[in-house]
């Protein structure tokens, strides 16, 4: 098994419009998504992320740390959330990005995590 980011690009405006349809503050088709990567034992976490309004970007160079409102790159699509899943390869991953709603009016990054050399945490 191996660890991916399934990076949610959309448009920021569109993003924090949608309105939630139930108690659990989802609409029904993240829920339905969320419930059955849970059921399928590949959820390892993942959240929406805030409005890039509330962001800082931080950059360190030889004048000192900068600290910048918001995302740093201007896009016309931003960073909204994501999952991480555990699954046996990249093919899996990019099965499981395909069912994400916002794949359907966005992009989703798969992206494979390098895992955490046992010597720096134990």
């Amino acid at each position: 098994m191996m660890k991916y980011l399934l990076l949610i690009h959309g448009d920021e405006s569109k993003m924090n419009a949608a309105t939630v349809a139930d108690e659990t503050g989802m609409s029904p088709d993240y829920h339905a998504y969320n419930s059955a990567m849970a059921k399928a034992g590949i959820l390892v976490g993942g959240e929406r992320l805030r409005p890039t309004a509330e962001a800082a970007s931080v950059r360190v160079n030889d004048d000192g740390t900068q600290v910048l409102d918001g995302p740093y790159a201007e896009t016309r699509e931003q960073l909204g959330g994501y999952y991480m899943i555990d699954v046996p390869d990249i093919d899996e991953a990019i099965q499981w990005a395909a069912r994400c709603p916002a794949a359907r009016h966005g992009t989703i990054e798969v992206r494979p995590i390098w895992p955490i050399s046992r010597r720096i945490v134990g």
